[in-house]
């Protein structure tokens, strides 16, 4: 074969030289068979391990979901930031014994591989064309290059955030007769543009960008502050912290009117969560609150966009929603704490006001009932959930479609699951213990039967308030970076920020783009009776018309 030499094909030509070669050969043989079960052994425990991680991951899937659907046989956790480390973790730990154990050792082995159909790149990213040509060989001197085709690939890329400085100059004149070349009376120059903060030395793009990364990816300002010093840029947490509350003071305007369109929809969800806050002058925490008002109409059809509004109090008592709520009628979806029952109350008594329906959630019944299953305290409990589950696959079935669709299914094949369930519950009740936690949840179901089954006959309203959990969960993000100082010592700043940022993203707007352009908007006097053209729900990229 041309390019082999001779001695490449040598056979042995004595019988010495052939006994030798294939002692040689036989040796090869047995090393290399050793070698092949080594690397099925280490392939065998590496197929092990990566199933033992996947197998770790699908619990904790499932135990991560389990806090809305219940999974059962599920232990559910609590730290949603720390099963985040997990599966980062787990992931990391499953790609790294891969590379180890799966990568073919020939790169031109891994070439000839068949290229893993995958999704591409959103078209709004900016593409930075790189041209590899072959290398030029001497044989090929003189002659015709013909392109028969190209191979194309796209990597992800990333420039980090770099600081940079907005030099604006404004020019100083006075003018000149043309004739006897005497100067004018009077300097002319252009006004000073106005910013949110007023003689400062950020630009509104970068208090949308601390704003953003604070309130939206729960990035405290002692963070922020070690990260810009690493470009050179010092900034400290407690100038931004000025920084954010004249932030919120010129944003309340606009998170007010987020809540007002909420109280205008014909269903409202609501929920509050406890935050750590300083009391007083004696430096240790107590306890506040964060209230969220939701409203989103896409699960009965309606067009209308969807909307968180917060507040931060330090009570939940019922004039803290009463006061949020002032003037809305109609359903409100909650769980069972006692402050919206107490709300409902006092409006039916008042004949000025109209009345205020509560629809009751059934998640936060089932996680009472979940509880008492993974704890194996209750075959009645464990039996619930397996007849919920029906509950819900109806749901899946009408989500979206109109209020009429929906009370029909409802009434066709939820009505009975329901009817069932209390049956089951009010006999379970007269045979057990009053005090024992079965006889406690059980009592709860029967204490909100009426806002339990409205569901049933409106198909406006929803069998859980999961909207208002899953618009008021990022928060907890936030919550475990904070301490405030009440309302006044950031808590009402960062309802304010917050509704705004949160908004946009349950509207898939990113909520640094749309932060930025509204400031931007704000300082150059946008007008308020357009303040809806502001709401994130419009907004519009410079340049998309």
């Amino acid at each position: 074969m041309k390019g082999m030499t001779q001695s490449a094909f040598a056979l042995p030509e004595t019988i010495e030289e052939l006994k030798a070669f294939a002692l040689a050969m036989a040796e090869k043989a047995v090393k290399l068979e050793a070698k092949v079960i080594d690397l099925e052994d280490r392939n065998a425990k590496a197929d092990e391990r990566i199933a033992h991680l996947h197998q770790i991951l699908k619990t904790f899937e499932r135990a991560r979901f389990g806090r809305s659907s219940e999974k059962l046989g599920v232990k559910s956790l609590d730290d949603d930031e720390q099963m985040a480390f997990v599966f980062e973790e787990i992931a990391t730990g499953i790609a790294a014994i891969e590379a180890e154990f799966k990568t073919p050792s020939d790169p031109a082995e891994a070439a000839k591989r068949a290229p893993r159909p995958r999704k591409g790149f959103a078209a709004h990213l900016e593409r930075v064309e790189e041209m590899i040509e072959p290398e030029e060989r001497p044989e090929l001197a003189g002659k015709i290059k013909v392109k028969i085709g190209e191979d194309v690939t796209e990597r992800l890329d990333v420039t980090p955030a770099k600081f940079r400085v907005i030099v604006t100059r404004r020019p100083k004149y006075v003018y000149k007769d043309a004739e006897t070349n005497e100067q004018i009376d009077g300097v002319y120059q252009a006004a000073a543009p106005s910013h949110i903060i007023e003689g400062g030395i950020p630009t509104e793009a970068l208090l949308a960008f601390i704003a953003t990364s604070k309130y939206a990816d729960g990035l405290p300002l002692y963070r922020q502050e070690a990260i810009y010093a690493r470009d050179g840029v010092e900034i400290s947490r407690s100038l931004m912290a000025q920084w954010m509350g004249r932030l919120g003071f010129e944003l309340v305007i606009l998170a007010d009117y987020i809540l007002e369109a909420i109280k205008k929809a014909e269903r409202v969800f609501a929920d509050e969560t406890t935050l750590p806050t300083l009391g007083g002058t004696s430096g240790k925490a107590k306890v506040a609150y964060l209230w969220a008002y939701a409203r989103d109409d896409r699960p009965f059809g309606g067009q209308g966009p969807p909307m968180v509004a917060y507040r931060f109090e330090d009570n939940r008592s019922t004039e803290c929603v009463a006061n949020h709520l002032k003037g809305y009628s109609g359903i409100l979806q909650v769980d069972g704490y006692v402050a919206y029952k107490s709300l409902a109350k006092d409006l039916a008594k008042s004949q000025k006001n109209k009345p205020l329906y509560l629809a009751g959630c059934w998640a936060h019944l089932r996680r009472k009932f979940y509880e008492l299953h993974i704890a194996k305290k209750s075959e009645i409990a464990t039996f619930t959930l397996e007849r919920m589950k029906a509950l819900w696959a109806v749901e899946d079935e009408v989500r979206g479609k109109p209020p009429e669709i929906r009370a029909a299914a409802r009434q066709s094949q939820s009505a009975q699951l329901v009817d069932d369930l209390y049956k089951l519950w009010e006999q379970t009740l007269a045979r057990i213990s009053a005090k024992s936690e079965l006889a406690k949840t059980i009592r709860y179901a029967t204490g909100h039967r009426e806002s339990l089954e409205r569901f049933l006959h409106d198909g406006r309203i929803e069998i859980d308030s999961n909207i208002v959990e899953r618009a008021i969960r990022p928060q907890t993000i936030t919550r475990k970076n904070s301490l405030f100082a009440g309302n006044d010592g950031g808590g009402r700043t960062w309802a304010t920020i917050a509704t705004l940022l949160q908004t946009a993203k349950m509207n898939h707007v990113d909520p640094y783009a749309w932060l930025s352009q509204t400031l931007t908007r704000l300082t150059n006097q946008w007008p308020l009776d357009q303040i809806e053209e502001l709401m994130p729900w419009n907004f519009k990229p410079y340049g998309s018309g």
